[in-house]
């Protein structure tokens, strides 16, 4: 079965406020990138303004994890203050993954299909017909 969990988005201050959740949940990020460590590709650049913001940062609390990111580019989700979360799905399998995404999507609007990524994910993210952030991801090196 698959697993949820909260995503944040902030407006550049996302190193701040996971600074700020380490003081207060204790614990160690299980992975801190940014924006500057994409390949750079001609569908996605990053400006010199972006590279240090963060692309992605995971805080373990508990059973669960915190994540968050900066917006980032016009591929991003749009920066909403109070509707700045995504529910981020971890699938058990590719196909459970094709099956959730499809099934949340109805209605809705794919903002990046789902595709196998640079960082080994096979990863979409969208919004449903209510207007909730979806991200859902599959990850075969951790299910082997």
């Amino acid at each position: 079965m698959a697993t949820t969990n909260t995503y944040l988005n902030f407006n550049g201050n996302c190193e701040e406020a996971f600074t700020f959740y380490k003081s207060v949940f204790g614990g160690e990020f299980s992975y801190l990138g940014r924006f500057g460590e994409m390949p750079h590709s001609e569908e996605h650049k990053v400006s010199d303004a972006e590279k240090n913001k963060i692309m992605h940062v995971s805080l373990p609390i508990g059973a669960s994890v915190l994540m968050g990111s900066d917006t980032g580019g016009e591929w991003a989700p749009s920066f909403v203050l109070g509707n700045n979360f995504s529910i981020s799905v971890t699938a058990d399998s590719k196909k459970e993954a094709d099956k959730l995404f499809l099934a949340l999507a109805e209605g809705g609007h794919v903002t990046m299909p789902l595709e196998n990524t640079f960082w080994g994910d096979y990863f979409g993210m969208l919004t449903d017909k209510f207007g909730i952030n979806w991200m859902v991801s599959f990850n075969e090196q951790q299910h082997q």
